[in-house]
């Protein structure tokens, strides 16, 4: 019988201790903090996905902690992986996104963190987290937005982007009630100071009917909603989506181009029977900054630049940040600016003036100017406008980055030093600043105010004046401002502060009459 030699074993080499040391990468997303869990990923996997995201600026934690803002895991089964983490006792689960492991490899694809979708979330099934007691204050929400205080955090995002689907769905096929509703239930959720766990959390909320309540039961029951996921997968949407993304592309030529058989940029791009109109050349030439989001820097930086160049034209005027800045978002679409001077009538020509300046500077990329429509006497208007009367001009701005704190919102391998940028201008008289403030300000806050105005006090509130319905629509007289030379009738600014409750970003143009509001009419 012959045996084998006993060959000793040889040890494998050691790998230098260098090797291990993880590489310092550059932090892009202060914000966002990842954790990664290793449960059916495997040691190996995890850590090449942490070396990726740490090399395009986000930030992986080791240690699952507080810190953690966004969970990725490939663990398909949502039972225990959730018992798994209530066993790590963190005091902020219920605020942190538990994601599939596809919204990491969307981040990686874009470069930077993707907004969280319903089908990117993990959802537990009729969770309900220690320590938490079901909210006992909703009967208390009013209907109305006007009277709800909203902050910028959404405890409910899982929900209110199904809600968003289906009021963009039903936008684009022009149905009005169910797209209402379904944005007037956004607006609802995201008021809460709670994450809604269980239908019951939603009893005596407002605005929420069968249909809603239908899609909030399937997403607590299977983290999705399958009628959300049919709609997102389905090619028309997908096509309007796309084609609405465009500047200057609305739902009815979305719909157009469609029905015309065509399912991409490139379709349209050589169509011959197609013909662009300027805005919407300037949206396909310039599509990839404006698609993207303008940073609360980069709006600054804009403003700087709006603020030198109507100053140079008239030392007095008057400029504020409206939109989604003044309400305190940190991203937007565009940059929003009222402009305009104590001088009533010099309001007429300022916005030309600022065109012809920005021409002379080089930035100015494109310019729609709207002049003045305003006529007091034709007002108001018993039928909706989407616009009001006042002088305005939509622009596209070069952006450098050198007037950026901070740098650009640029795309990863974009080598420019610029980008392009939508602003949009509104200049109203002086006297009618604060309307146009509200109006412009916008959000549904502003819609629901109006309504409020409307249907409880009798009156109809719009971006030029506040009119009592219960006279013979008399106008009431100005509103306030602080600049102007003159005070309007005190019983006026009181009926607008007991009517409409301000919110925290429309204080300031009503600094010394705030403390009085309660006086008696």
């Amino acid at each position: 019988m012959f045996h084998t030699p006993i060959v000793p074993r040889v040890r494998k080499r050691s790998r230098p201790v260098e090797a291990s040391v993880p590489r310092r990468e550059e932090v892009k997303f202060e914000d966002v903090r990842l954790y990664l869990v290793e449960r059916k990923m495997g040691c190996s996997r995890r850590s090449f996905l942490t070396q990726l995201a740490r090399s395009k600026g986000f930030i992986v934690e080791d240690i699952l902690s507080d810190a953690v803002t966004h969970i990725v895991s490939e663990d398909s089964q949502a039972s225990s992986l959730w018992t798994w983490l209530k066993g790590c006792e963190m005091k902020n689960l219920p605020s942190v996104h538990v994601l599939d492991i596809s919204w990491f490899t969307d981040s990686m694809r874009e470069g930077r963190p993707v907004a969280v979708e319903t089908r990117h979330l993990i959802q537990e099934t009729l969770s309900t987290f220690p320590g938490r007691s079901t909210p006992t204050t909703v009967a208390t929400v009013s209907r109305y937005a006007c009277q709800r205080r909203t902050t910028t955090e959404n405890n409910n995002k899982i929900f209110t982007d199904a809600f968003e689907v289906l009021a963009e769905i039903y936008e684009f096929n022009e149905i009005e009630g169910p797209c209402l509703a379904f944005r007037r239930a956004t607006s609802v959720l995201k008021s809460l100071p709670f994450v809604v766990q269980c239908l019951k959390d939603t009893q005596d909320l407002p605005c929420l009917g069968e249909h809603t309540k239908a899609i909030m039961e399937e997403i607590l029951q299977h983290g999705r909603s399958f009628e959300v996921e049919k709609i997102l997968s389905d090619e028309r949407y997908q096509t309007l989506k796309l084609f609405t993304s465009v500047f200057g592309v609305g739902p009815k030529t979305a719909e157009k181009w469609y029905r015309g058989g065509l399912r991409s940029f490139s379709d349209v791009l050589t169509d011959p029977s197609i013909q662009l109109n300027q805005m919407q050349q300037t949206g396909f030439l310039h599509y990839e900054d404006i698609s993207r989001a303008v940073s609360k820097a980069e709006a600054r930086a804009l403003g700087n630049i709006i603020d030198e160049a109507v100053h140079a034209i008239t030392p007095d005027a008057v400029i504020a940040l409206t939109g989604g800045f003044r309400r305190g978002k940190e991203f937007g679409h565009d940059v929003d600016f009222i402009v305009t001077t104590p001088e009533l009538g010099r309001e007429t020509s300022l916005l030309p003036d600022v065109i012809d300046r920005l021409t002379q500077q080089g930035i100015l990329l494109y310019w729609d100017y709207h002049a003045s429509t305003f006529d007091m006497s034709k007002l108001p208007c018993h039928r909706f406008e989407a616009m009001d009367h006042f002088a305005k001009c939509f622009l596209i701005l070069r952006l450098e980055g050198s007037k950026v704190e901070g740098g650009l919102n640029s795309a990863e391998e974009d080598s420019r030093c610029w980008r392009a940028v939508r602003v949009d201008l509104v200049s109203p008289p002086m006297d009618r600043y604060a309307f146009a403030l509200l109006g412009w300000t916008g959000s549904r806050f502003e819609r629901d105010l109006r309504r409020f105005a409307q249907t409880e006090r009798q009156m109809v509130l719009d971006n030029h004046c506040l009119y009592d319905k219960t006279k013979v629509l008399h106008f009431l007289p100005s509103c306030v401002f602080p600049l102007c030379d003159y005070l309007p009738c005190p019983n006026v600014l009181h009926l607008c502060l007991i009517v409409f409750p301000l919110p925290e970003y429309l204080v300031s143009v009503f600094p010394s009459f705030c403390a009085s509001s309660s006086c008696s009419l």
